[in-house]
């Protein structure tokens, strides 16, 4: 069964960890769609994302939240938009999955302390590609 998944990533946040986003949507694209695959692309800048205007991106953003079947988020570079994201994302009801390094960042209490989210550490990217197989196998 292919899935839609909604890939959440830090873009106004910071954009170093774009390559790992774009390994990860790549890997997910292989049998899967991924509604919000410019987050993994590498030339997106903060810039380039607010001249589409901000109330375009918050409809086009929960549009694609309420169209998922699963939220799949990459947190070691914190966000702000990520964390709504998730909220929004719980509050309707969707899986929620979220990835972190822990030797690069220490999550906030508001997610590690809601038995909602499906928090996953990784210290190698294999292990990373590895637990999102078994997740997409079974959202």
């Amino acid at each position: 069964m292919s899935l839609k998944i909604y890939f959440a990533g830090s873009i106004r946040g910071g954009r170093v960890d774009a390559g790992l986003y774009r390994r990860m949507i790549r890997h997910m694209q292989e049998k899967h769609q991924v509604l919000t695959e410019h987050v993994g692309d590498l030339h997106l800048s903060a810039l380039e994302q607010g001249k589409a205007g901000d109330a375009a991106i918050y409809d086009q953003d929960t549009a694609w939240l309420r169209e998922s079947d699963v939220l799949i988020a990459e947190c070691t570079c914190p966000s702000l938009g990520v964390g709504y994201e998730l909220a929004y994302a719980e509050q309707l009801g969707k899986p929620c999955h979220i990835f972190y390094n822990p030797s690069k960042t220490q999550l906030s209490a508001m997610l590690t302390g809601d038995p909602y989210f499906h928090i996953i550490p990784y210290s190698e990217e294999s292990e990373l590609i590895e637990a999102l197989d078994k997740i997409l196998q079974n959202p």
